[in-house]
């Protein structure tokens, strides 16, 4: 980028190159530089005061000047031998001194054309010596000097007073450039705080927006922010469920399990879950879902948690609802076996020639009445850990012939936690019942092979078919028994399955990951 005429020849811009525009705006650019260092907070700093003192006994001259060229004046930041604090640039000698590259020495300021008429040499202090090292900017800019003076003419500075001023001169620039740097960090504090605050504001407007009751705690677990929604729902006061105390807006009966898996959260750092009852401003206690994550560092240390509460009240209570129904139909259908197995019964005792036939019925409704309980899609009695092949030999016991299976399990077996019992249990009651229907379990002979093998993390579990009737490729989607496969295995197990329709008979193909089946 081209540079400004006052800055030729001195070294590249950096950090604030955008401010040399062209040369026009040289003195503009020149004195943005100058407000980095906030001068006027430098006046009489004792770093540069000790500097302009060694430079005076130095040069073995009574005045020593640390001067700053503004747009209409030149400031003194450092004075030894005078008290004037500044004067007016057209008198500067240093507006000169500061546009070269080594130290600029006048011997007698009475003779030099550019000074005989100064007011500074026909008057007080009478400067006939002036010699100046000029400050530069870290972006190149021309600052000012650093000036010795005597009303006495002299020929020259010695090499080594004039290595001196410039070392001196030097040693100003890392004064200023350190001054600098702490305003620049001050203002960057500054900068970050206002961001912080900014986005403490944005939170809690986006906070106060959404439905939920949110809710934040410290690395610690310990509750310091509330959402106006909590507010609205307990009728508490702001900071009245700070620290331990949001325990208190919680059942008496739900409050220390709570906790506890809260506390269990806050040390493993998992995410919290858990329901509760929520006293409401009116004294009624309503069903929360709480759900909390922890926010970790570049370390990844917890120092936050963020979270919400969601009224479940009414769901909670059609969930009973229907569970309560579910319970009562599956008691009913539990009494339409056993009716059912006493009919059989009272027939087999009515003609005892049948006897034979009605025991292989009524083990087959036993069978079923088995079955049943693992296909119950809510159950009041929740299965405990089983292994896979026990609970698939259960389901399908009702379809042996003479005490022989006819659905055939092999493989890599694995136990199944109770979530995942209910999901599989209906997939292959679907696929076992639609074989009786359709498939290879229809035919006098028909067999069905389930294999079973562990892959990695995946179980991966083949339902093939043979002896059934002709396979109809053109049969497509099975309706409802499609849906239920899917939303057993897809969206509830997270797994995966595909159909072939192979001429020997339907293949399903299943894929499980292992740690949903746990």
């Amino acid at each position: 980028m081209k540079r400004s005429a006052p800055f030729a020849g001195m070294p590249a811009a950096t950090s604030i190159d955008p401010i040399y525009v062209d040369s026009a705006g040289g003195e503009a650019a020149r004195r943005r530089v100058l407000d980095l260092y906030d001068l006027e907070t430098l006046d009489g700093d004792n770093e540069l005061r000790a500097i302009t003192d060694f430079a005076a006994n130095l040069c073995e001259v009574p005045t020593a000047l640390v001067s700053l060229v503004e747009e209409s004046r030149q400031l003194f930041l450092s004075r030894t031998g005078i008290d004037v604090c500044e004067t007016p640039r057209g008198q500067s000698f240093c507006q000169y001194a500061m546009l070269g590259k080594r130290v600029m020495v006048v011997p007698d300021a009475a003779q030099d054309p550019r000074f005989a008429a100064n007011l500074l040499v026909t008057g007080p202090p009478h400067i006939r010596f002036y010699a100046g090292a000029p400050l530069i900017s870290e972006e190149g800019a021309p600052l000012g000097a650093l000036c010795v003076i005597s009303p006495e003419p002299r020929e020259r500075l010695t090499s080594l007073q004039r290595q001196g001023l410039e070392v001196l001169a030097n040693a100003v620039m890392r004064r200023l450039a350190a001054r600098r740097r702490e305003l620049e960090s001050r203002e960057d504090a500054d900068e970050a705080t206002r961001a912080l605050r900014e986005s403490e504001e944005r939170f809690e407007v986006l906070a106060d927006a959404i439905p939920q009751m949110a809710w934040s705690t410290d690395g610690e677990g310990q509750p310091d922010y509330f959402n106006a929604r909590w507010y609205e729902f307990t009728g508490g006061s702001e900071g009245q469920h700070y620290g331990d105390a949001w325990t208190q807006a919680l059942h008496p009966d739900d409050a220390e399990r709570a906790a506890r898996v809260w506390a269990e959260a806050v040390e493993s750092g998992e995410p919290y879950e858990v329901e509760y009852r929520l006293r409401r401003h009116d004294g009624e206690y309503r069903w929360a879902l709480a759900r909390g994550l922890p926010v970790r560092n570049r370390n990844a240390e917890i120092v936050r948690w963020f979270g919400t509460c969601t009224d479940i009240h009414d769901t909670r209570l059609l969930i009973e609802s229907q569970q309560l129904l579910s319970r009562e139909l599956s008691h009913r259908i539990k009494n339409i076996f056993s009716v059912v197995s006493g009919l059989v019964s009272f027939a087999s005792r009515a003609n005892p020639e049948i006897k034979g036939v009605t025991a292989k019925l009524s083990d087959r409704i036993a069978a079923l009445g088995r079955a049943h309980n693992y296909v119950r899609p809510i159950s009041d009695e929740p299965a405990q850990r089983t292994q896979l092949s026990s609970l698939l030999n259960d389901l399908f016991a009702p379809y042996a012939e003479d005490g022989e299976p006819r659905v055939l399990i092999e493989g890599d077996d694995v136990e199944v936690g109770e979530k995942a019992v209910t999901p599989l249990a209906l997939a292959f009651h679907e696929l076992a019942t639609n074989a009786v229907k359709y498939g290879a379990l229809s035919c006098e002979g028909g067999r069905v092979s389930v294999r079973m093998a562990k892959r990695d993390d995946t179980l991966v579990v083949d339902w093939v078919e043979q002896g059934g009737p002709a396979v109809d490729h053109e049969r497509g989607d099975l309706g409802f028994g499609t849906d239920l496969v899917e939303m057993s295995v897809v969206r509830q197990l997270k797994g995966g399955v595909e159909r072939e329709w192979a001429i020997s008979g339907l293949q399903v193909h299943f894929r499980f990951p292992l740690d949903r089946l746990k």
